[in-house]
């Protein structure tokens, strides 16, 4: 892990373009203490090693399903339930860490990747198995901003300076049309893309990664600004980063101020996580 110093930050985002619901702002100063943090998003070999180690069975495995994004299936593939609002993605029977597509996919290639299909508690588990835990919002957002002072991305505010990418999003025309200009259209390997300042490989785009604290869009304006968590209760986790399938038309949420959340037993193929250590 890398270790980083406490220090403040500032936190959060008055950007124009940002949705009100994901309460971004107030932009505010923030002290965190030291902690570590892991350089890349947890891989599907960390994962398949805490699984040989522990038989955890994880919640997409006893649902007996998770969502996988309809680009990813097969032309012929069955039809299967979609979500209203999100039609994209589709409920597939038997997908799940080890098969992220359904029954006819495996990890071939893949163990590199970061692991998705894990919903809150089984990434509460693995850290637990790991001796770590998971970042709390303030924490993902000091180490993902990697010493840069209220800039759009982790390395500045441009999305491709000079024309390079950085980071795995969806390129072209979301969802029918993926021109795979950054070199992906699924995930990619966590280390992928060059580190940040702290040397954090993938915080934005890739997989979005579950944090701490349960979410609420206005917790920041009446937080205590050091060590700040969420609030006590609530029904849907924070997550943060964006993922491979964002795109400005629709999900501008690859930069380091945004937020995001999901009920704490779902999954999807496009969120896991990365660990954190107290020191």
């Amino acid at each position: 892990m890398i270790r980083l110093d406490g220090s403040e930050f500032l936190m959060g985002s008055t950007d124009p373009f940002s949705y009100p619901d994901d309460g971004e702002g107030p932009l505010r100063r923030v002290r965190v203490d030291a902690f570590e943090v892991e350089p890349t998003a947890i891989t599907n070999a960390e994962f398949a090693r805490f699984v040989d180690g522990t038989g955890h069975v994880t919640e997409a495995e006893r649902h007996g399903w998770s969502f996988v994004f309809a680009g990813l299936l097969p032309d012929d593939f069955p039809p299967t339930r979609g979500v209203a609002a999100a039609p994209w993605w589709r409920q597939v029977e038997g997908a799940d860490w080890g098969r992220p597509e359904g029954p006819d996919s495996d990890l071939e290639g893949r163990l590199d990747h970061p692991v998705v299909h894990v919903s809150w508690n089984d990434a509460l588990a693995y850290c637990d198995w790991a001796g770590a835990r998971l970042p709390s919002e303030a924490e993902w957002e000091y180490a993902a901003r990697g010493g840069l002072e209220g800039m759009v991305f982790p390395w500045g505010d441009e999305l491709e300076p000079g024309g390079e990418h950085r980071m795995n999003v969806w390129q072209g025309e979301f969802p029918r049309h993926n021109t795979r200009a950054d070199g992906f259209l699924g995930t990619c390997p966590v280390d992928a893309f060059a580190p940040n300042g702290y040397g954090l490989h993938n915080v934005t785009g890739n997989v979005w990664e579950w944090c701490a604290d349960w979410f609420s869009r206005d917790f920041h304006t009446r937080d205590k600004r050091t060590n700040p968590r969420g609030p006590i209760r609530g029904t849907r986790r924070s997550t943060r980063g964006g993922s491979y399938l964002c795109h400005d038309s629709y999900c501008r949420r690859y930069r380091v101020a945004a937020r995001n959340s999901m009920e704490p037993d779902s999954s999807t193929g496009n969120t896991g996580f990365r660990c954190v250590r107290d020191v």
